[in-house]
């Protein structure tokens, strides 16, 4: 590929508009206008124009996909910094691991509460329900 190619494709192919990142991650232009000044993403300036990277789109896929399982935007930077690190992304896929072993065991104990509370709910429900069937046995009487 020349040198020339590639200027051609970093214009085409591997950009995109604000629009086109909108669409392909179901986000709005908010969204994406709030990572940036969040300096989570970084697309280059054509005047009034933002064009996203594949730089930018792995990076939003990274910032989703954190968001989804409960990371803050805190722990999501710090683990998009790390990726610079030169050591093959051994430092980044450590971090992620410990960060998602913390998540995953306050997933599992909210989870915990959740199904407590959802037996009880069901317990009150139930109690309800024989409540209002002995009303209405009374009643019919």
């Amino acid at each position: 590929m020349t040198a020339e190619n590639a200027g051609a494709e970093t214009q085409t192919d591997a950009t995109m508009t604000i629009r086109e990142m909108c669409d392909a991650f179901g986000v709005t232009p908010r969204t994406l206008r709030f990572y940036e000044s969040k300096e989570l993403i970084f697309p280059i300036r054509d005047g009034q124009k933002r064009l996203f990277t594949r730089r930018d789109r792995a990076r939003l896929k990274l910032i989703l996909r954190g968001k989804r399982f409960g990371f803050s935007l805190e722990e999501i930077r710090q683990l998009l910094d790390l990726y610079d690190e030169d050591d093959q992304q051994r430092t980044q896929i450590m971090r992620a691991h410990e960060l998602a072993q913390k998540r995953l065991a306050e997933m599992e104990r909210e989870r915990a509460e959740l199904d407590a509370a959802i037996t009880e709910l069901r317990e009150q429900i139930a109690w309800g329900e024989q409540m209002l069937d002995s009303m209405n046995r009374t009643a019919a009487e």
